[in-house]
């Protein structure tokens, strides 16, 4: 059996580390590359790195900034935001990423997915996915729809589909981001996560929701994701990463534990 993994997702706008409660009232918490330091030293398994405006606002990603980042960290790093086409890919994995991050413009161009996946393999294409709950209609028969845009575009495209195709295109892997659960620390959208955990066949990362260490428990176990990433619980210093992997140890989920 694999290990459970457990991420921490680095939201950055304008260079410096910002957090908000489901997609809004976002607020800058400090420096990202001395974040990402802290937690590679403390023992966290992968890093993920999100420019949360560059869609939005229709620039390229910061480079200097996932440079920096991939400069102190010496475990799997994502990067995404703004990556448009297989060139903006390849700038981000020369910067330092092993991994390539794709959000809105996979939904735009899906091809792009089956694009990287062939330029770089699909161990290095992660699609992400931003997902709310939305009433169910023969559009979105499982009642979890797509936004796009850093949350601010509805698409009309069911979740559950759209993580199916984002595997046949050629996805190793899909980050599963619940809008209604972001930054609320009250738990992970477990319906939606089990639904697409079991539909496909990649891992499965849940994103959103994560207050404490049973949050986590219960979506690598009852969400049947593959790993979990936290945000809030570790910006702000409410948990360590090993309190989070003794936790899960201790209640039978296999992790890779620090070592002390």
């Amino acid at each position: 059996m694999l290990s459970k993994r457990i991420i921490s997702c680095l939201d950055v706008r304008d260079g410096k580390l910002a957090k908000s409660v489901k997609f809004v009232d976002t607020k800058e918490i400090g420096d990202p590359v001395a974040q990402a330091k802290k937690y590679y030293e403390a023992g966290l398994d992968e890093l993920v790195f999100y420019d949360i405006t560059a869609s939005s606002d229709n620039r390229s990603i910061m480079l200097d900034v996932v440079s920096r980042v991939a400069e102190q960290v010496f475990i799997p790093f994502s990067v995404g935001g703004g990556l448009r086409t297989v060139e903006d890919c390849a700038k981000v994995l020369l910067a330092g990423a092993e991994k390539i991050n794709v959000n809105s413009a996979a939904v735009k161009n899906p091809q792009l997915i089956a694009d990287a996946s062939k330029a770089f393999g699909a161990q290095a294409v992660v699609l992400s996915m931003d997902v709310r709950r939305a009433a169910p209609t023969p559009a979105i028969p499982s009642g979890y729809e797509v936004v796009i845009n850093g949350g601010r575009t509805p698409v009309g495209l069911d979740a559950l589909e759209w993580a199916r195709r984002g595997e046949d295109l050629g996805a190793g892997e899909l980050v599963i981001n619940s809008i209604d659960a972001d930054g609320t620390k009250e738990g992970y959208e477990l319906r939606l996560t089990r639904a697409i955990a079991d539909a496909v066949r990649i891992p499965v990362i849940a994103s959103g929701g994560g207050g404490k260490p049973e949050h986590l428990y219960d979506v690598l176990t009852e969400g049947h994701a593959d790993a979990a990433l936290v945000a809030s619980m570790l910006h702000y210093g409410e948990y360590t990463v090993s309190e989070i992997k003794t936790y899960l140890a201790g209640r039978g989920v296999k992790v890779r534990l620090p070592a002390s």
